[in-house]
C-alpha cells in the first residue's frame, strides 16, 4: 500500500471516519484537524493488506503542535495499489 494517496486525501480534506473512530476521538480529545495534520506527516509503520474491510495501514505523525499520534487508514480498493 502506498502512503502517498492517503496523504493526498487529506491535504484535500477527504478524509471520513467511521463511528468507531469519531467515539475514540472524543474520548482522547483529537481533532479532525490533528489527524490530518499526523496523516500528512507520517510515516506508514504497518501495512495490513488482509484487513477484514480492506487493506489498511497504520500511519505514525505528529500534528503541528507535536501531538504525536497512531492513525489507523485505509481506502477504497479501487485507490489500492
Amino acid at each position: 500500500m502506498d502512503i502517498q494517496p492517503i496523504q493526498d486525501a487529506a491535504r484535500q480534506g477527504n478524509l471520513f471516519f467511521t463511528e468507531h473512530a469519531v467515539r475514540q476521538m472524543a474520548k482522547r480529545v483529537i481533532m479532525d484537524t490533528e489527524v490530518q495534520e499526523a496523516i500528512v506527516s507520517g510515516e506508514m509503520i504497518e501495512e495490513n493488506p488482509g484487513d477484514k474491510y480492506g487493506p489498511s495501514c497504520l500511519i505514525y505523525g505528529h500534528t503541528l503542535h507535536e501531538r504525536p499520534l497512531h492513525v489507523l487508514c485505509s481506502l477504497p480498493r479501487a485507490f489500492v495499489s
